[in-house]
């Protein structure tokens, strides 16, 4: 179905479907009043990014006085109170006429329009309801390649932890008995010469489900109706999926995949999926932590520097700042010690392969549901230009592929744009780069102020009073900064004029994405990687712009590193999920309100509406691109600085199972129904997701080589005291003469280095022994994990069998031949017993 002028053998093709179409209408049209056991409740739906003009959806949404399908609403708003000039007049016309044509172009394409019109004195709200005819539906299925059901299989829907308990004996709490469950079906590309062959082609009313007329038509998307159980779909999800209490139980992807498509479906399938790993990651990384609990107060070093007293009196933090003693910073010591340990080394490992591992059954789980969702093979060869697209482009041209005229820009002018978009964003990573020194110099002058004070707790904490201040000060800058550059991305794909949708999305993912990375892990990386390392030493302090250079403090460079993203990770989930909550309401509440005040329809309670307007009360549906960006950037917390934070897994699946009803309860009571879309996999966010998990490898084997005192440590042990004895003066170099006569006193600092300030020869071997580590643990990771990528299949045998048996049916029902059928039954007959034992694998 399409609004677009049809021409040569296909508009002769959709006349005659229009003409069968009108003259088959009142046969395939259900009647509501008389069949009130097939009656749907109306759903949800999308509206477009017009502020005039929406588009809304309504699947099988009939009333006793309209009993025909409704399988789209169209709704746009007029304004009649505001007087409008000329120009303002002839915009409206237009835009009228525009509407008709549109809505003429429907009718050729052989759609049924009814429209209703809700008016008061100031205002109307227009509502056009679409439906397709038997006819239509059954060529388009055909046009588009849809593939209906051959033969039935009962529903197979596993996963390990279920097989685990049930080979356990042990009840399983986890799931949960949702009626209807969805049967799994063999199916094949649909073709009208053999409907017969189909299973309940014979029931015209029900053949197609509503996701599929969804694909068939170019707009948004609804709900579907009551069954047996007296729920319809939309309830069967709140009842057991979006309520609060069910935030243990298994996810009813089947139910989720029939009421809101593949592509949603998939979304909350990866979500589920990725919660259940971190489950294993936040229990190791717990216990990693509780050891360091433990080490604190066995550790040699820690009680060496808390027992030092006088021992140890330091260098000046700051030109004008006193001297100070080594002792005084005990507790940060201690703290440093609750991340900094042996068992670091160990996590960091168990992440790299965790990560990999999750990937590799990601495919596995996601090939067996693009299966059994009949998605596997699934190309949108002939995806249609974007509407945004059409309006804008300058001139037409015939597509490669289909030869017909359509809408055409010029690949050497978008090629200029994509450039000039990407100087763009290089100047907004710039931005992110001047925000980042502005934090350095603030935490810098503000930890000289504190430690100014007469307050002698104060003075000793000064160092992390700044560096707190600054995390907080860098998450404000960051959220705003965020939501500043996903405006702008908008504009510059927009601009860039991306042909199709698929494009357009994952350009403007890979914008956002990139600034996103430089905003969120600029600070973090600034910290692992480069605070301290230029400091200089006593009488030859290196600065920048007049202020010197950040030390770390006494703790270490790794726990001001776990709170900075403690910090940011937490701080941004938090902020979030409030957000999530909060926002939506006081929107739903508004759009009701605005509705409403001015409506004599309203007057008599929601009781009186129909159902595409209480539906038009719901907010739209804004897409999954946000859901998706902020699991792609917890992903990276989790991974890419796991050494410095081994809690950071529990923080994540704490926020996931929140995230998981949150979102549930979002899609389900607050939005419209969005477009059901197909989808193989969750699209560009894999390759993102793999290359995140490379980067991760590289950046805990540099934050265990540079920032942790594991190698010192091992380096100590090996060559000087193997109990540690003596650690803290060995990591401890005197300032030299010239600074130590200016003030008439000598002091320490920490760094390998001589006398003279230049680096000491135990410098030089623990960097070779450091940059021989980061080559030893990358190397062993990736090939553990190439390993593991060729030892997992990342399809599972059982959905291989699965498409050999579908692939021969689908043979047998599309041959021409009749004697082909054998005795098998196709349409209606039962798997064969070796069938009944396949299930799909995690």
């Amino acid at each position: 179905m399409t609004s677009e002028a049809c021409s040569g053998s296909r508009c002769a093709r959709i006349g005659k479907l229009q003409r069968r179409a009108q003259g088959e209408d009142t046969a395939v049209l259900i009647d509501m009043a008389s069949r009130p056991e097939k009656r749907d409740s109306y759903g949800s739906t999308a509206s477009t990014s017009e502020p005039d003009g929406h588009q809304a959806a309504t699947c099988r949404a009939g009333t006793p006085a309209n009993p025909r399908i409704a399988d789209f609403v169209l709704v746009w708003e007029e304004d009649l109170g505001r007087q409008q000039d000329n120009a303002g007049r002839e915009k409206i016309d237009s835009h009228r006429a525009w509407r008709e044509t549109f809505l003429d172009n429907l009718r050729v394409a052989g759609l049924h329009v009814d429209q209703h019109d809700v008016q008061d004195e100031d205002r109307a709200v227009h509502y056009v309801l679409l439906s397709a005819p038997w006819a239509v539906l059954c060529y388009y299925a055909e046009d588009l390649r849809l593939k209906l059901p051959l033969q039935e299989l009962p529903n197979q829907a596993s996963n390990w932890s279920a097989s685990l308990l049930q080979w356990l004996g042990v009840p399983n709490v986890l799931l949960e008995e949702v009626p209807d469950v969805p049967p799994e079906y063999y199916s094949c590309q649909f073709k009208v010469s053999k409907l017969s062959r189909f299973l309940g082609s014979d029931n015209q009313d029900a053949f197609f489900t509503c996701t599929s007329r969804h694909q068939i038509g170019p707009v948004t998307a609804p709900p579907e109706g009551l069954r047996a159980t007296s729920l319809s779909q939309r309830q069967v999800l709140f009842q057991h999926w979006a309520q609060w209490r069910k935030w243990y139980k298994y996810q009813p992807l089947d139910h989720v995949r029939r009421y809101f498509g593949e592509k949603v479906a998939l979304y909350f399938a990866w979500l589920g999926f990725y919660t259940c790993w971190l489950l294993p990651a936040a229990v190791v990384g717990t216990l990693v932590f509780l050891v360091g609990c433990f080490m604190v107060f066995s550790d040699t070093p820690t009680q060496e520097v808390c027992d030092s007293a006088d021992s140890f009196e330091m260098c000046p933090l700051c030109r004008d700042c006193s001297f100070w003693l080594l002792s005084s910073a005990c507790a940060l010591v201690q703290a440093g010690r609750l991340f900094d340990h042996g068992g670091t080394v160990f996590f960091s490992l168990f992440v790299a392969l965790w990560a990999v591992l999750l990937l590799e059954y990601w495919k596995r789980k996601s090939a067996t549901l693009a299966y059994r969702w009949g998605c596997s093979d699934y190309e949108d060869i002939e995806e249609r230009p974007r509407p945004q697209f059409a309006a804008s482009a300058p001139t037409t041209a015939p597509n490669p592929i289909t030869g017909a005229d359509e809408p055409y820009f010029p690949s050497r002018r978008r090629v200029r744009r994509v450039l000039a978009g990407s100087v763009v964003i290089a100047m907004m990573v710039a931005v992110v780069v001047m925000c980042l020194v502005s934090i350095i110099l603030y935490r810098a002058i503000m930890a000289v102020l504190v430690s100014r004070s007469n307050n002698t707790l104060l003075a000793a904490w000064a160092s992390r009073i700044a560096s707190f201040t600054g995390s907080v000060v860098n998450l404000i800058l960051i959220l705003i900064l965020s939501k500043l550059y996903v405006a702008l991305a908008h504009v510059l794909t927009r601009w860039e004029m991306h042909r199709t949708q698929t494009r357009f999305e994952d350009a403007f993912t890979l914008k956002v994405f990139i600034f996103q990375f430089a905003n969120f892990y600029s600070s973090p990386i600034y910290i692992a990687f480069f605070k301290g390392r230029f400091v200089g030493y006593p009488g030859s302090y290196h600065s920048l712009f007049g202020v010197r250079n950040e030390e770390c403090a006494a703790g270490g460079c790794l726990i001001e590193l776990a709170q900075e993203l403690l910090v940011i990770m937490v701080g941004k989930q938090v902020i979030n999920n409030v957000q999530e909550i909060l926002v939506p309401k006081l929107r739903g509440w508004w759009q009701k309100f605005r509705l409403r005040s001015k409506s004599k329809v309203a007057a008599s309670g929601a009781a009186g509406q129909a159902p595409w307007e209480a539906d038009y009360e719901l907010l739209p549906c804004e897409g999954l691109f946000d859901e998706y960006l902020e699991m792609v950037l917890q992903f990276g917390f989790v991974t890419i600085f796991v050494a410095a934070c081994p809690l950071a897994p529990l923080f994540a699946l704490l926020n996931n199972w929140v995230e998981i009803r949150l979102d549930a309860r979002k899609f389900v009571c607050e939005r419209r129904r969005p477009v059901a879309e197909r989808a193989q996999d969750i699209g560009i966010w894999f390759p993102i997701l793999a290359g995140i998990t490379h980067l991760a490898v590289i950046s805990n084997a540099f934050l265990l080589a540079f920032s942790s005192d594991f190698l010192p440590r091992a380096y100590y042990r090996w060559t000087r005291a193997g109990d540690l004895r003596g650690y803290v003066d060995f990591t401890l170099a005197r300032a030299p003469p010239s600074f130590a006569a200016e003030h008439n006193r000598t002091c320490r600092y920490r760094a390998f280095r001589e006398d003279d300030g230049h680096h000491s020869q135990t410098y030089w071997h623990l960097l070779a022994i450091r940059l021989a580590f980061v080559i030893v643990f990358e190397h062993v990771v990736f090939s553990v994990g190439r390993v593991l990528d060729l030892l997992v299949p990342d399809i599972p045998e059982s959905v291989e069998v699965k498409v050999k048996r579908e692939y021969y049916l689908a043979k047998q029902a599309l041959a021409e031949n009749e004697a082909l059928l054998g005795t098998d039954g196709v349409k209606d007959g039962q798997p064969p017993a070796s069938e009944k034992n396949l299930s799909p694998q995690a």
